[in-house]
């Protein structure tokens, strides 16, 4: 009689042989058990699932969102952006993107490094299920930023945190003597022309003091990369990248789509955001 067999589990082996249980923090094993007892799934995608305990309301995208996130991105207007990720991490072997959605910026980013691996992780199982078949030296896991992340010690090369929650702590654990966090926030300026048009908030004018005083202790800065292009934006587009941002709490899906529906198609849009080069304290 034939054995079923689940999904297979789709990541580099050097990852997949780095993942922790989110319980005890254990080594899991090829069937993602722990020597604990505790067990987990691989998801028909190939992503691990290690989220734990209840997720707060709100705090993973869903299968909408998700979408149209990707759908935007995959139109190309973040792209100067992850050229330059890949630029800032040129020769590291390990990568690990902290809350990166459906694998987009990572698999932009290992496309540019023939020689690295990389794993994503997202609250988010509608993002895992993509970010887990985006690129064939990439995997996913779910897992909660806000806890701790199911790697082991020294795991990664380089960690990339863009637009997305940050733990100075979890990063810097998960990180290898030498390596680099880079960080990407939004500049003032960022979506200021939507941002007018549409009466939506205005970037956070001490994101750049929290942002500092959240890695202190953890990392040292090295550099900062300033990065302005324009975006010529569909109203559909308009929407989504609205909807990424913490404006989005603050306005209806129907206000939203009927402000978008007034403005000049396609509508010029500033990018503007800062890329920040973290090396790991000792």
């Amino acid at each position: 009689m034939t054995k079923k067999t689940g999904p297979e589990l789709r990541m580099p082996a050097a990852l997949a042989a780095s993942l922790t249980c989110p319980v005890c923090a254990l080594p899991l094993d090829q069937g993602l058990t722990c020597a604990r007892g505790h067990s987990f799934d691989v998801a028909r995608e190939g992503y691990a699932s290690l989220l734990t305990g209840a997720t707060p309301p709100g705090s993973g995208d869903t299968r909408e969102m998700v979408a149209a996130r990707q759908r935007f991105q995959e139109r190309g207007h973040y792209d100067p952006l992850a050229r330059a990720l890949a630029e800032e991490l040129a020769g590291r072997r390990v990568i690990v993107d902290v809350g990166g959605g459906t694998g987009h910026y990572l698999t932009r980013i290992l496309d540019e490094l023939p020689d690295a691996v990389g794993l994503t992780t997202d609250v988010s199982k509608f993002a895992a299920r993509r970010a887990a078949r985006a690129h064939p030296r990439g995997g996913a896991v779910t897992a909660d930023s806000w806890r701790r992340l199911p790697l082991a010690d020294h795991t990664a090369d380089a960690v990339t945190n863009v637009f997305a929650p940050r733990n100075a702590a979890e990063f810097r654990r998960i990180l290898r003597p030498g390596g680099v966090l880079l960080v990407v926030t939004p500049a003032p300026d960022h979506l200021t022309e939507p941002r007018a048009a549409l009466g939506l908030l205005d970037v956070d004018p001490r994101k750049d003091e929290r942002l500092a005083q959240s890695l202190e202790g953890h990392f040292t800065p090295v550099a900062t990369r300033e990065l302005r292009f324009t975006m010529d934006l569909e109203h559909e587009d308009v929407r989504t990248v609205v909807g990424m941002g913490p404006s989005a709490r603050h306005v209806t899906p129907e206000e939203l789509a009927g402000r978008v529906a007034e403005l000049p198609e396609p509508f010029a849009t500033t990018a503007s955001v800062r890329l920040g080069t973290y090396l790991r304290s000792p």
